[in-house]
């Protein structure tokens, strides 16, 4: 299944009650919201390209870039948001709660 986003798409590969498994595709200079998760924890892994990753915790922000082949967990309760630095394609392994979004700040005006 695949879903369009204003930065590019998200296909569903896997959903089912112990997780979900996607692939992502974000256009250079786009960004996803900046937002959390109240229960879901997500496991990001870069295909191609570059992704910029902003994680927010203890009020520290730390960016990271990550190119092919690096990845990163996000928590609960993080703030984060991802930026393709260059198109990126990348997999996000995370537990199945698909709804759980809380957007703080989102560049396409989305609630």
């Amino acid at each position: 299944m695949i879903i369009k986003k204003p930065w590019g798409y998200e296909e569903v590969i896997e959903i089912n009650k112990k997780f979900m498994f996607k692939k992502l595709f974000m256009k250079k200079d786009h960004q996803c919201s900046l937002q959390y998760h109240n229960k879901k924890k997500e496991s990001v892994y870069v295909l191609s390209g570059k992704l910029q990753v902003i994680v927010i915790k203890n009020k520290k922000k730390k960016v990271k870039i990550l190119t092919k082949g690096q990845n990163i967990l996000i928590k609960p309760k993080e703030i984060h948001r991802m930026k393709a630095k260059s198109n990126c394609f990348y997999l996000e392994a995370s537990t199945p709660e698909i709804k759980d979004v809380v957007r703080l700040k989102d560049d396409y005006k989305r609630k």
